[in-house]
């Protein structure tokens, strides 16, 4: 992966944690809101972070591991974004399906990555 990438995806992922921020910032200041945005902020500001613990992995195994914590974060975002759409906790639903497709399309990445990595193991 090139040097650029790498940071193409960084900021992705750090651009991808703002708007769950501003997501989870806007729900209803209820006790099923506060409840899912504080679930939803933990969950998805943590790809960011790991994935950038991930660049500096003390080798490939610990790549791997570091890179499922950011997968794992990523599918339990998924989860609670999909409750706020399916529960109507939001009057912002186009942001929250966008803010969805890019989780998806994140956790493809994050996939494909881990994919390749297991093979590069193995092939050593």
């Amino acid at each position: 992966m090139s040097k650029d990438r790498k940071y193409d995806l960084e900021d992705r992922l750090i651009d991808f944690a703002i708007r769950i921020i501003s997501t989870a910032e806007s729900l209803p200041k209820t006790k099923t809101g506060n409840h899912i945005s504080g679930q939803l902020i933990r969950s998805g500001t943590s790809p960011a972070p790991n994935y950038g613990e991930a660049q500096s992995a003390e080798s490939r195994s610990d790549f791997i591991h570091k890179m499922k914590i950011s997968l794992k974060e990523l599918r339990e975002t998924r989860i609670w974004l999909l409750m706020i759409v399916r529960g109507g906790l939001t009057k912002a639903i186009r942001e929250v399906e966008t803010l969805i497709k890019e989780n998806n399309e994140l956790i493809a990445i994050f996939v494909s990555s881990i994919d390749t990595a297991r093979q590069n193991d193995k092939a050593t």
